[in-house]
């Protein structure tokens, strides 16, 4: 068996969507599971929708996910040019259908806007279609010569039979049998002189000697055509691999407006990049073992394409967040906080160490943007409703609550050490003389100084943070506002 040849072929034209990441991903992991070679080849015959920098977000993309190519543009593998615009300036592709002129397969077109306009439309897997009538086709060769001699604008035609079947194999679907009445004879060179993407795609992969072709299962139906074309060549078929639609929650094709369907949004959202890949390489592929969290090595040594279902991958975002979750809490501390740092500088502007209120939200939060809600009691207590006090696992009241925080007060004036450990001494003393469970003092000191439900930590490692002066102030505004309320 030949190395396997795998290739990452986007189109610039602006962000890397998810079901193209998952793509490149796919290819990379048949690439390197069984040692072969990972391309990246840039497909820009269609000038019409390029995107200015969107190259550069593919490189981008590709780097910070891992999924580092071994040839492409910028590492020329013998295969060159690695892109499109500039494979065609070596006048690769007419050449190639110049050939199939040659022989019977393509021929030139003639036909101009109106009358091609006026041809019938069908309608073919639930979509409108122009199918061509073949009228250029019963041109002679001297009326061709002629037509070309004079400048007549033209393209270049496949010529697909009108009978008989054409058969094709994928790995995941099996042999797909289609009858030849289907097949449009599409256009391989358009009158620009830019081949078309379909007819570009086969002469590169053949020419770069790709062995498997990985792409989404909307190519389905074109892969009869690709396939007359390598047989047309008298060309090796690669093996196709065609992946599964991604559909969001509601089961309906992912779009910009869900607001995650490019790797680069999902990033704004405060998702990690190992996190995302991880969870699109589940998109449609199921491990052997009964797992999730996998690393990119883990995933380059269990990824088998045979176990790609067949069936469209749901995008649950709750499950990413899950996952992101997951990794946020695995994460290096200082990784963690150099990432965290940012969203905790936005919400707290007062001069606290923001290391220890990161550290008492690492396994917390799912995503980045989480961190907010979680500390902004931080910058300045929110006004609460004082029933928060009551508590009747803790066996807390608002008049309970009263009492301990007036008692405690004198007490944690008179506390110095205003670490973590010294205020928890200090208030665990504190309820073994008054004989009840720690809850009983620790709820109502935390309600004060946080004037939440929940929050990232208890009430010492809460004060530890905001320190004597802060605390000793909410503790006073808590009874005062007790006080208010009850007598």
């Amino acid at each position: 068996m030949s190395k396997i040849r795998t290739r990452y072929a986007p189109s610039p034209t602006g962000k890397m969507h998810v079901g193209n990441l998952r793509s490149a991903l796919y290819e990379f992991l048949i690439a390197k599971h069984d040692g072969g070679d990972f391309m990246l080849r840039i497909e820009d015959t269609d000038q019409e929708r390029f995107v200015e920098g969107a190259i550069e977000i593919i490189y981008r993309t590709m780097e910070k996910t891992g999924l580092i190519h071994d040839e492409g543009p910028n590492k020329d593998g013998g295969y060159g040019p690695y892109v499109q615009s500039e494979r065609m300036k070596t006048g690769i592709y007419m050449k190639y259908a110049r050939e199939l002129v040659e022989k019977g397969e393509a021929y030139y077109c003639f036909c101009d806007k109106e009358r091609l306009a006026a041809l019938k439309s069908e309608v073919v897997e639930g979509k409108e279609i122009t199918v061509y009538d073949k009228h250029c086709l019963s041109l002679t060769k001297e009326e061709v010569e002629e037509k070309l001699a004079a400048g007549v604008p033209y393209v270049i035609r496949q010529n697909n039979p009108t009978e008989g079947t054409t058969t094709f194999h994928d790995e995941l679907y099996g042999d797909i049998t289609v009858p030849n009445s289907e097949l449009d004879d599409m256009i391989l060179i358009k009158s620009d002189g830019y081949p078309t993407y379909n007819f570009a795609n086969v002469v590169d992969d053949h020419t770069m000697n790709i062995t498997h072709v990985v792409r989404g299962n909307e190519y389905l139906s074109s892969s009869p055509k690709y396939v007359r074309l390598y047989e047309a060549f008298g060309w090796e078929v690669p093996t196709y691999v065609h992946l599964p639609l991604i559909t969001d929650e509601n089961h309906k094709k992912l779009s910009k407006r869900s607001g995650h369907a490019s790797f680069e949004d999902l990033i704004e959202q405060g998702f990690v990049t190992e996190a995302v890949v991880n969870y699109i390489a589940l998109l449609g592929w199921s491990p052997e073992e009964n797992r999730e969290i996998f690393s990119l090595k883990e995933l380059t040594e269990q990824f088998d394409y045979h176990r790609i279902s067949k069936s469209p991958a749901v995008f649950d975002i709750v499950k990413l967040k899950w996952m992101n979750g997951e990794y946020l809490k695995a994460m290096d501390f200082d990784a963690f906080y150099e990432m965290a740092e940012p969203y905790i500088k936005a919400v707290v502007h007062k001069d606290y160490d923001f290391k220890k209120i990161a550290a008492l939200i690492k396994t917390r939060i799912e995503i980045f943007p989480d961190i907010a809600e979680h500390i902004d009691f931080f910058e300045q207590v929110p006004n609460y409703d004082i029933a928060m006090y009551a508590h009747k696992k803790m066996k807390t009241t608002p008049e309970s609550s009263l009492e301990v925080l007036r008692e405690l007060l004198p007490l944690l004036e008179a506390q110095e050490d205003y670490s973590n450990d010294a205020l928890y001494q200090l208030l665990t003393d504190y309820v073994a003389k008054k004989e009840c469970k720690n809850g009983y003092a620790m709820w109502p000191v935390r309600t004060a100084v946080s004037g939440k439900q929940m929050t990232p930590g208890g009430a010492t490692e809460i004060m530890e943070i905001i320190g004597k002066e802060e605390s000793i102030a909410r503790v006073q505004a808590a009874i005062e506002k007790l006080e208010s309320e009850l007598l």
